[in-house]
């Protein structure tokens, strides 16, 4: 059984455990750079990005979890993760991980009063849409030649993407039932995509 790691110093860290648990994958949560040995993947969640990433550099986790996403290791970030995992953002002045070739803007569609919900066509997982929640979520400004975007809004803004084996989403499916993102992210896991 795979073991993935599930970011877990603010946000929505249990709802993500709680997917991957129906998935029958085993999810542990992240505090401490030791408890990053032996995992297969890791997650890290929608919160606010500032705070995870001040977080991340108090308990010693941003220069490992850097050194993991620059080895090919497996990671999915959702909201405040993808504004960690890129390599530049607008809107932010701490430090990311800087491990995704991707510009994007923090809080794109404003304010928590501005989130909203819409249905997303993803080809890679497939018939139905995706039904996003966007909770003062990013989007993506740039993508590099080796990011491939998954998802965008009807206006043509990138709103998912990924890059090897990270993958990053501006909105929050761990917020829903549907499991089919959480399902291609340990596709990835497993090496079969």
């Amino acid at each position: 059984m795979k073991k993935i790691g599930v970011l877990a110093l603010q946000g929505a860290f249990v709802e993500h455990i709680a997917l991957l648990n129906h998935l029958k994958v085993e999810a542990v949560p992240i505090r401490l750079p030791q408890e990053l040995r032996g995992l297969d993947g890791l997650i890290i969640p929608g919160g606010e990005s500032t705070t995870i990433a001040r977080l991340m550099k108090e308990y010693d986790l941003m220069a490992p979890v850097r050194e993991l996403a620059l080895d090919g290791f497996p990671i999915m970030g959702t909201c405040a993760g993808m504004v960690l995992l890129a390599k530049n953002v607008s809107g932010i002045n701490s430090e990311t991980l800087e491990a995704m070739d991707i510009g994007v803007k923090r809080n794109a569609f404003g304010r928590q009063v501005d989130s909203f919900e819409t249905d997303l066509e993803i080809p890679a997982i497939g018939e139905p849409h995706f039904h996003a929640v966007f909770i003062r979520a990013p989007h993506i400004e740039q993508a590099g030649d080796g990011v491939e975007v998954l998802a965008q809004l009807p206006n043509g803004v990138g709103v998912a993407a990924r890059q090897g084996k990270m993958v990053a989403l501006a909105f929050h499916p761990e917020l829903t039932s549907d499991l089919r993102l959480h399902a291609y992210f340990m596709s990835i896991v497993h090496g079969e995509r």
